[in-house]
This record gives structure tokens, sequence and C-alpha cells, in this order.
């Protein structure tokens, strides 16, 4: 077929619409109805948006966000069924097409009242379709929310309840049922006496093995523990929620509702927020309004937000062939530039599909570290279908990089499922020292670390086998969880004989790859307290030439001996001299 047959191909399945205009100009009185029609039109958008504004104002809106937005967007095709039910009713009540005529009218022989009813009914199927589009992805966002809930439940059960909890809530739920025999890590005498008091058992309740697992089990308390832990945070929520409408809040006055730029979180962002901030209680105005949404800007969008264009574009293709254009005459008659496009967007669709390769795959995801083959080391702060924003740690540049390249590339990732990462501080001693009194203050400079060093929020930096919160019977900090391998800690190595000193190197496990950097500068503090305390010389890169002054230093090391052999005694040396072992 020629491109002269195509075009009149297609211009002749394109008649019908032409004979619409030819009949919309035929009659005053069909005029006046198609006025109708666009005033409706006008009409339903205005009431529709009226009503989304007033919903969105309600508490409905932030107590209930996914029923409020399914909601606001089923009443659209309400009120098209009423408008094209209205106007169906006036056509053929007062006969308006009567003496309407369309000249060379070819189509599929419709009647003018036919054909203006397939108009309105067009309409319909185009707001139906509009409605289903937006309908079936807050369907599935209303199911994944519902599946993060489930897992924050877990996360609850895990930490045996949130900070924000009433007083011993978790244990109205559950009863903690002890093992039958004293676990590994714990002496069948102390794990007895321990079952034998309130304290003792909380403190076993919370008690981990070296791999990080509970012992015993829970046992409900209560009918479906998940549904009354949903009443609790909802009522948690409700509280959150009248505090910042009463001003009672952090920003001192009162939140308003419906905004453009959000005041409140609505429960959903709420418990997103909780999420992300392990678990913390929302301090009600606390963060500046529109906070979540700005923080959100740069994530790319999911496959929910994009199937709503799918699902149109196909009700759209659809209502074009009910009207009578072949789709596949169109089809090739656009294919010859649709290849053409195709050609110039080579690049284009390359970073596309290497984009959903990265998200099928999970290569890696926004907020995790990783370093390129090119040497360039940090945080992925935004991934699109063209370009990847890779964020240096120190904030002092973005890399760009075409998402295509990053495929073939050799990328290393430090946050994939890592829950460990080693921080290492190296140190030269005196040759005068003794090397296992040296091992063994090292080894008490790493205990000291895994229980002094913490963040901003306490938590502490350094892995643990069991938190030591829970030796005070306070809840784990989350350092003992997610860690499925033995580890033991701290490791100390000697390394080596240089030319002026003996050199260690004490490693301690953390929980991500930026914690390394406080944990390695807070052990050179206390590194240097313990040296300072037990006369532990680091020394001066200098060559000496010594003449009878090595025997006083031998004296003067000497005088603190006895109180270094204490900590050996104490601490131990490690694995130092024991084996060969594996590093």
């Amino acid at each position: 077929m020629s491109n002269h047959e195509i075009i009149g191909t297609v211009a002749e399945q394109a008649g019908e619409f032409y004979n619409v205009s030819e009949l919309i100009a035929s009659s005053h009185a069909l005029q006046a109805a198609f006025a109708v029609l666009v005033i409706g039109i006008f009409v339903i958008v205005m009431a529709h948006r009226f009503f989304s504004n007033t919903v969105k104002r309600h508490r409905f809106n932030y107590v209930r966000p996914h029923l409020s937005r399914f909601v606001r967007v089923g009443v659209l095709p309400f009120f098209a069924i009423i408008l094209v039910t209205s106007m169906n009713a006036y056509i053929h009540s007062f006969d308006v097409f009567e003496g309407a005529e369309i000249l060379g009218m070819t189509g599929a022989g419709l009647t003018p009242a036919e054909t203006f009813s397939k108009i309105l009914n067009t309409i319909n199927m185009l707001v139906i379709g509009y409605s289903v589009a937006h309908l079936v992805p807050i369907m599935l966002t209303k199911r994944e929310k519902s599946n993060l809930e489930k897992e924050d439940f877990e996360s609850w059960k895990s930490m045996h309840g949130f900070s924000d909890d009433e007083k011993s809530l978790f244990h109205k739920f559950y009863k903690w049922v002890p093992p039958v025999r004293a676990p590994d890590g714990i002496v069948e005498k102390e794990f007895v006496t321990g079952l034998q008091t309130e304290e003792g058992r909380r403190r076993l309740e919370r008690f981990r093995t070296s791999r990080g697992t509970p012992i015993g089990s829970h046992e409900a308390l209560v009918d479906d523990p998940f549904e009354k832990w949903k009443e609790v945070e909802r009522k948690k929520y409700l509280d959150y929620f009248e505090k910042c409408i009463s001003g009672d809040n952090q920003s001192g006055k009162k939140l308003k509702t419906g905004q453009e730029i959000e005041e409140i979180h609505p429960i959903d962002m709420w418990r997103e927020e909780k999420r992300l901030g392990s678990f913390d209680p929302m301090i009600p105005g606390a963060r500046p309004p529109g906070y979540a949404v700005k923080k959100r800007k740069d994530i790319p969008k999911s496959i929910t937000q994009i199937l709503p264009y799918g699902i149109f574009a196909a009700v759209l293709l659809g209502v074009v062939s009910w009207w009578g254009v072949n789709l596949i005459v169109l089809a090739t008659a656009t294919g010859g530039l649709a290849l053409g496009v195709g050609l110039a967007l080579q690049e284009t669709m390359q970073n596309y599909f290497a984009y959903i390769l990265i998200r099928k795959d999970k290569i890696f995801a926004e907020g995790e570290r990783i370093k390129l083959d090119t040497g360039y080391n940090g945080y992925v702060h935004k991934i699109t279908p063209r370009v990847t924003y890779i964020r240096d740690a120190l904030n002092e540049s973005f890399a760009v990089i075409a998402t295509r390249q990053l495929v073939n590339a050799q990328i290393i990732n430090y946050s994939k499922e890592v829950k460990m990462v080693p921080a290492i501080v190296e140190v030269g001693v005196s040759y005068l020292n003794d090397p296992r009194q040296v091992s063994a203050i090292l080894v008490k400079v790493g205990r000291r670390a895994m229980r002094e060093i913490v963040d901003a929020k306490g938590k502490h930096l350094v892995r643990q086998t069991r938190c030591p919160n829970l030796e005070k019977n306070n809840p784990s900090c989350g350092c003992d969880s997610d860690l499925y391998v033995d580890v033991t800690q701290p490791v100390v190595r000697f390394v080596s004989f240089n030319d002026s000193s003996l050199d260690f190197s004490l490693w301690l496990y953390v929980r991500d790859y930026g914690s390394q950097f406080k944990t390695k500068t807070d052990m050179r503090i206390i590194m240097y307290e313990e040296f300072k305390k037990y006369d532990i010389r680091i020394p001066w890169p200098i060559r000496t030439v010594y003449q009878g002054d090595e025997t006083r230093e031998q004296k003067e090391i000497n005088r603190l001996d006895e109180e270094r052999n204490r900590v050996v005694e104490e601490y131990g040396s490690g694995d130092l001299g024991r084996g060969s072992g594996e590093d």
C-alpha cells in the first residue's frame, strides 16, 4: 500500500469525526444541546474540584487517606453519568434532531440522534476510564501500605514495643515463654536465677545469642494482636492530629488542614516518617510545612504512579477504535515517524532499559553508598531513566552519569545487605613495651569503644552480639539486631616490626559505612587516654643513638608492669600468641 493510499484510508476512517461538526452545524437546537453539554462538563469539573477541596480539609482525609482519595476520584464518573443521562433524556424528549441533516454522511450510517448519543457516551467512557486509571493505583497503594503496616508490627514485636507506647503495652499483648534449658551464652545457674524475678525474666527476654536471635517465644494474650496494635497506633495518630490543629505543638500555632503545602501529615505519611526515624515518636509541628513532600521530590516515580497513564492511553485507543478508526492503518501511517523518532532516541531508550534493569535487579538504590570504577565514592542521590546522580560523601559535588553506563560498570556497593563494616585504627608503640600488655590494653580500648561510642540519638555505632543496654534492663538500641554471623570483637593484630615502633591494629565492626569515621575518631581518643594511663609510649619517627639510656627507660616502663599484667589477666590479649587463626 502506497503512502497516498494509507493517507486516504486514514482520512476516510476519520470522516465520521468530520461529520460530527456538520451534525452540530445543522440545527440550532443541536447547537444549544452542545452548549449545554459544554456547560455541564464545566459544572462537573467545578463541582468535583469543590468536593475534593472540601474533603481535603476534613479530618477524614487524614485519618483515612486512601479511602478519601478513592471517594474523591470515584465521585467523578457519578457526575458524568448524571450529565449523560440528563442529556440523552433531553434529546429524546424534545426531538432536537428533527429536521437535522448531514450532507455527504459516510460513517457507519448512524442517525443524527445516534451520533450525538455516541458523543455523550464517549465523554462518559473517557471520564470512567480516567477514574479507573486513578482508582487502580489507589487500591494498589493501599495494599502496599497495608503490607508495610504488617512489617511495622513485626518491628514492634522484635523491639518489644516502641518508645512512644504506654508502659508495658507489649506485655499486655504478649507473654514471654522461656526456653526449656539455658541457651548458649548463659550459664545454667544464671539462667535459673534470672527466671525467679520479673527483672531477670525481662533481661532474659531481651537476650540475644551470638547470631543475634532471641531466646524463648511469645504467646499472645489478646485475640488478633495485629488489629489491637493498629488501634493503638491510630490513637497515637489522633493525638498527633489533635495537637496539630489545637496549637499544642512545637510550632506554637494552629496548623491548618487542606493546605497546598501540607502542614499536617496524613496517617500513611506519619507512619512512613516514623519508619524512617527508627520508630521514634512523631513530634507535632516539629518540621516545616511540606517537609515530607520536599524530602521525596527527587524520588523517581514508581510503576504505580505511572500506571494511570498506561490505563488511560488504553481507554483512549479503545474509544478511537470504537469511532471506526482502524488502529492498524493508523499505526502503519505513523510507523515511519516512530522509526525515525526511535533512531533519534536510541541512547535515551538504552538509558531507560538500563534504569529498568537497575531497579529490577536492585543493583543499588537511593541512599546507598557506592564506589564507581572511576574511583568516585558517594551516595546514590537519584536514579532516573536518563541520568543517575551520585552525591559525594562530604557534599562536595555531584557526579552525573548516564544510567546506561552503570549497567556495565564495576560498582562496589557498601550498603547492599551489609550490616557490618570494619573500623580499623593502626598505632605504633615503643619497642620497650611488652606486646602482650599492649594487646590487652587495646582490647580494653575496644571494649570501651563498643559501649561508649554512640550517635546523636544515643545508639551504639559498633555492632554487638548483645546490646550493652540490656545489662541495665533497658531496651536494645538495635546494635545487636540483624547480625547473623559469628564475630568476636574487638580484634587486635600485631602487624609488623617497624623502623621505630611495634605496629598494631585494632578492629571493630560498625553498623554501616559512614559510622566508621566517628568510631575511629573516638577510638583514637580512648586509645590516647589508656596509653597515657599505662605509660604505653608512641615513639617519635626519628633515629637515635642510645648511650646507655635504654636501661633507664626499661626501668621506667617496668614500674607499671604489675598494673599492665592485671589488665592482661582481666581482658586477655585477644588471640595473640594462641594460634595463627584467620583474620
